[in-house]
């Protein structure tokens, strides 16, 4: 069973993974299989993959439709069908974990060739030939598979590698737009570990979960682990708010002002383009950005009537000119149960299930269990990870063997864990992280604001601020900071500006 699990896996990469395919092609024997169902499909691919140098996708049914003409096991034919028809939503997924069915590969071929070793051995052995046997042996070494997860290279002489590591290592699966995705679009890539850090209510979990639909938008397959922040009910709750942007709350679906991008020249009647969206503006031109608060925001748009917001050219973003303002949006009706199943069914059939929601109750869920779950799914769904959240990694049950009296010690090995996750599942792993209490006035999270141990940023890859004043909360922004970035210079006061309408839903709406 296990057997034929890898080798599904292996086919399906074959076919549909260019990475994957180039990479395993040097390294696959056809006789590494077990089904000869997998082997025939396998030399196709090979052939295919040898000509073209990438996979062959959707011409694989071309092939099998030759092979067919030519005559195939009526067998072997039913179970190819089986297979290419399963593979339609995978020639739709834009991100396929290449790296991670390549270490699997590579785990399962030394596996087969040792167990094929250890056969011819015994047979030599018990006829008494013993120079078969070392023939055996010396064959096995000539095509000895490396492990892919400690290995020595020569960093000179290795160009594959060199490749490798300045294409795919640094290709986000996560993919935000404008300034936020210029942002930190670049640390959402396979391999790393992202948190963001805030005070309680500052709408980490709101963030988390714009991570996860957004990866699940941009063709990953994505696992959020609710770790005890919140209840099963209303997590799906909170998701169907985001889905719908309606609220289950009566008070919040009452007409109202939203935040929207804006740029400053247009709020001073200062700009002169040509592409501009209005005539007139809102504030004089000496007017301070910084001074303007809601309710002189209000005041003002209410004043001017005509006013529209602009973020029509670049120059808005090159120059740092970005503001908010407010449009006013209509009432909606409350949200109920029937209309959240109505839209989460269309995300379903959108999704076609790559998201799985796993909730645990406070202090139960660890890492270890983590591993267990997406193992069980690879194995049972074919369901392997692309993107991985947990909400949130502060109340992550201890691991096996450590004191729950050892706070600090606690939280530097579930931090290593999460690390280790990232590399060996060859996957992004993204979660939240309670700030200290001396950031509760501070405008801006620094370094020194960590809790219980600031060995935590050594193993992330980044590390990003929530920051927020209450007069920015009543205007619906918040400000993501930089606290650690591992290759790029960071400062805590690079930020972005987010803009949100948690009523209705929406952790982002803009940003610049």
């Amino acid at each position: 069973m296990a057997e034929e699990f890898i080798e599904r896996r292996i086919i399906t990469g074959l076919i549909v993974s260019d990475r994957f395919a180039t990479d395993i092609e040097p390294v696959l024997l056809i006789q590494d299989l077990e089904s000869a169902t997998a082997r025939r499909i396998a030399g196709w691919c090979l052939d295919y993959i040898k000509k073209y140098h990438k996979a062959p996708n959707k011409d694989i049914e071309g092939i099998f439709e030759e092979q067919k003409a030519l005559g195939l096991p009526k067998d072997q034919e039913e179970y190819i069908g089986g297979i290419l028809s399963g593979l339609s939503e995978e020639y739709e997924r834009e991100q396929f974990n290449s790296d991670y069915l390549l270490d699997q590969t590579k785990s399962y071929l030394k596996r087969r060739r040792l167990l094929a070793l250890s056969e011819s051995i015994k047979h030599s052995a018990d006829s008494k030939d013993l120079e078969e046997a070392e023939e055996a042996i010396s064959g096995y070494l000539s095509h000895k598979v490396t492990d892919s997860e400690s290995k020595t290279v020569d960093p000179f002489s290795s160009p594959d590698l060199i490749r490798k590591a300045f294409t795919y290592s640094s290709e986000p699966i996560v993919v935000f737009p404008k300034a936020l995705g210029k942002f930190w679009n670049s640390q959402m890539t396979r391999d790393s570990l992202i948190s963001l850090v805030g005070p309680e209510k500052r709408g980490k979990t709101f963030m988390l979960m714009e991570i996860a639909m957004t990866a699940m938008a941009s063709g990953c397959n994505v696992a959020f682990f609710q770790a005890g922040d919140m209840t099963e009910a209303q997590q799906l709750r909170r998701m169907g708010i985001y889905l719908t942007r309606r609220s289950d709350k009566e008070k919040y679906c009452e007409e109202r002002y939203m935040p929207v991008v804006d740029c400053w020249l247009n709020q001073t009647d200062d700009c002169h383009q040509s592409c501009r969206e209005c005539s007139c503006g809102l504030f004089p031109q000496n007017t301070k950005q910084e001074d303007v608060t809601y309710e002189d925001l209000v005041k003002a748009i209410e004043l001017n009537k005509g006013y529209k917001a602009c973020r029509n050219c670049e120059f808005m973003y090159v120059a740092e000119k970005g503001a908010v303002a407010l449009e006013k949006v209509p009432a909606v009706k409350v949200l109920t149960w029937k209309d959240a199943e109505k839209k989460m069914a269309k995300w379903q059939s959108r999704s076609k299930g790559r998201f799985k929601l796993s909730t645990y109750p406070n202090d139960t869920l660890t890492v270890g269990e983590i591993w267990s779950l997406l193992d069980g799914w690879e194995r049972s769904e074919g369901f392997v990870c692309d993107v991985v959240v947990v909400d949130y990694a502060d109340i992550l049950a201890p691991e096996s063997g450590v004191s729950k009296q050892d706070f600090r010690q606690q939280t530097n090995k579930t931090w290593q864990k999460l690390r280790r996750l990232s590399q060996e599942k060859h996957c992004l792993v993204v979660t939240a992280t309670q700030a200290a209490s001396t950031s509760y006035t501070k405008t801006t999270i620094t370094l020194k604001d960590f809790s219980e141990d600031k060995r935590k940023y050594s193993h992330v890859t980044a590390m990003y601020s929530l920051n927020q004043t209450p007069q920015e909360k009543k205007l619906g922004i918040m400000r993501l900071g930089e606290m650690v970035v591992r290759d790029d210079e960071f400062s805590a006061n690079h930020q972005v500006k987010i803009l949100q309408c948690l009523q209705r839903g929406r952790p982002v709406v803009g940003s610049f």
